[in-house]
């Protein structure tokens, strides 16, 4: 059962019933204009089905895809990512190959002139921790750091970085991540978010006007969210349990051998040195050969 006013938008339900809904495309083409550069905004958006991109088991747990046209024919696939994928960079490299294969023609007429191909990814996790920046758009650049193909961009938004307060926030941009970090502990409409976009947002996502049959569908997928929240927490805690037990081994570890050494230099036999700290024979033949 939800416990919050709005629906969680890292779920598969929320996702899609904020972004992800013909009839209110507004607020994926909104939200899109406002993580883009300038040169780069849309004014509509064709809803495309997804079969054609890759799918695997593991990576639906965590992430969603809409596939959308403009009215210029470029495409773009918005990503919801919830943790920290092995090669995640090269997952999205791989993600983009598809919209551009899908356009080659048949037949010997075909110039191999493309459309422009985005891949806009938004990332409940950090993937560069090297840097302040939250917002990277990536293209292909040559050694002069000179743009060597303008039709293939790559945005990622590490939300996680994002920790702007209510009183801070200025641009549209910013509302936009200020909205997707906090909605589920909104109590009420922020009156910062007074645009009409956002108004429409936090009407799609109250809980409460939800058709009963959506409600029961997204009390499920909140389930599965918070199962896979647990497992995260678990396998994260799990790793630091194991990382400090390692450290005390390597720490103990290291004591025996100083213990061994100052036993070796008041000339006691290997085999008094390894009874007395509990080192193995060899082991404390090994310290003698160093």
């Amino acid at each position: 059962m939800c416990t919050s006013r709005y629906i969680n938008p890292f779920t598969d339900f929320g996702f899609k019933k904020i972004f992800g809904e013909e009839a209110n495309k507004d607020v994926l083409i909104d939200f899109l204009n406002s993580v883009l550069p300038a040169e780069d905004q849309i004014y509509d958006l064709t809803y495309k089905s997804t079969e054609h991109l890759p799918k695997n088991d593991t990576d639906r747990k965590a992430i969603y895809d809409l596939y959308c046209e403009n009215d210029q024919g470029e495409k773009f696939i918005v990503e919801l990512q919830r943790a920290e994928q092995t090669h995640f960079k090269d997952r999205t490299i791989y993600y983009s190959s598809f919209p551009i294969q899908e356009q080659a023609k048949r037949g010997k007429g075909w110039d191999y002139e493309l459309k422009a191909v985005y891949v806009i990814s938004i990332m409940d996790f950090i993937f560069d921790d090297t840097e302040e920046d939250f917002h990277h758009i990536v293209q292909l650049k040559n050694q002069k750091n000179t743009v060597f193909y303008d039709k293939l961009k790559f945005v990622y938004l590490e939300l996680p970085k994002f920790r702007k307060q209510e009183k801070d926030l200025q641009t549209n941009f910013d509302k936009w991540l200020y909205l997707l970090n906090n909605i589920t502990t909104f109590e009420q409409m922020p009156s910062v978010l007074k645009e009409h976009i956002f108004r429409k947002v936090l009407k799609l996502a109250e809980y409460t006007a939800l058709p009963k049959a959506d409600q029961e569908l997204y009390d499920e997928d909140l389930k599965r969210f918070r199962d896979y929240v647990n497992t995260l927490d678990t396998r994260e805690e799990k790793g630091r349990r194991e990382g400090r037990e390692e450290g005390i081994e390597i720490g103990e570890k290291k004591a025996k051998i100083e213990t061994a050494k100052n036993l070796l230099s008041m000339n006691l036999t290997v085999e008094q040195v390894a009874k007395g700290t509990g080192l193995t024979i060899a082991e404390v033949e090994e310290l003698i050969k160093e």
